[in-house]
């Protein structure tokens, strides 16, 4: 078996401890159904979505419906911690509106996008692994728990606190970050779907001022969302606040910025239009270039 295979295998158990970790603070103040926290059960929800639809995907060796999972596991856990929570307040259905919203655009967006290419070649060395493939869906499936779980344990807590103003606030925020991000993908897919752009890198529009504008557009997103959930987060649920330092974390240091960076200067590297644009271009946070 491969180092990478063996790797793979030992850092499934830790994902699930850190999942473990992540329902024993959310569970604190929340609500129960058939006995049990409904917040556990909504991250448990998110694991369980992931390895049915990894089945078919590791027998037939395809991503194609990866990121489509993703969204509907967004939407699926959601909808089920709402449902679950029994008489909806005004702060719950605020959130499952925000991230109903967010998750079928991007859904959609992502499952086109895949669609249109015919692969996603993160995935070319992974497929073929069952340990290595599985782990990336089971990250996944973290990946959802992490970035929900303000979400989750605002809307099955038992303290209900009708709208104020973290809830103006945050509704603001989100729709400053999710008017960035949708802004960007248009540019972008406007862009490449120009013949007359093949094999030349985005430059225009908001990516003028940021080298990736919809990953800022993410993160402003889901500090909206964190926002909304303050007032009725208590004792270990402020753990959950994690949330937006999780997106952080993930698309500037693992999966996100470095993974495209390395790809672009692949590409690019070398070229004076290219060095001059990584130069005077922000990573991440949109504003003037500085030539």
């Amino acid at each position: 078996m491969k180092t990478e295979d063996i790797r793979a295998l030992i850092g499934i158990p830790v994902i699930l401890l850190i999942a473990g970790l992540l329902v024993w603070a959310g569970n604190q103040g929340g609500l129960l159904a058939f006995g049990l926290p409904i917040f556990g059960l909504c991250v448990t929800l998110a694991f369980l979505i992931q390895w049915v639809v990894f089945i078919p995907a590791y027998v037939f060796q395809t991503e194609k419906f990866f990121d489509l999972t993703g969204s509907l596991t967004y939407l699926s856990v959601t909808t089920f911690a709402f449902l679950l929570s029994g008489a909806a307040n005004a702060r719950a259905w605020l959130l499952l509106v925000l991230v109903s919203i967010w998750a079928l655009r991007l859904g959609t967006f992502l499952f086109t996008r895949v669609q249109k290419s015919g692969k996603d070649s993160r995935f070319d060395d992974i497929k073929p692994s069952l340990p290595r493939f599985l782990l990336t869906w089971t990250l996944q499936g973290l990946w959802v728990s992490f970035t929900l779980a303000a979400a989750l344990a605002a809307i099955t807590s038992r303290l209900r606190i009708p709208l104020d103003i973290f809830a103006a606030l945050g509704l603001l925020v989100w729709a400053l970050g999710f008017s960035i991000e949708v802004i960007a993908d248009w540019q972008k897919s406007r862009f490449r779907s120009d013949p007359r752009n093949k094999g030349h890198f985005i430059r225009s529009g908001l990516w003028s001022w940021s080298r990736h504008p919809n990953y800022f557009g993410e993160i402003v997103l889901w500090t909206g969302v964190a926002i909304i959930t303050l007032p009725v987060l208590h004792g270990w649920q402020w753990l959950t606040m994690i949330s937006p330092v999780f997106i952080f974390i993930l698309l500037t240091r693992i999966s996100g910025i470095p993974m495209l960076e390395k790809k672009a200067d692949e590409k690019w590297s070398g070229q004076a239009d290219y060095e001059a644009y990584k130069a005077n271009t922000s990573i991440l946070v949109p504003h003037p270039p500085r030539k």
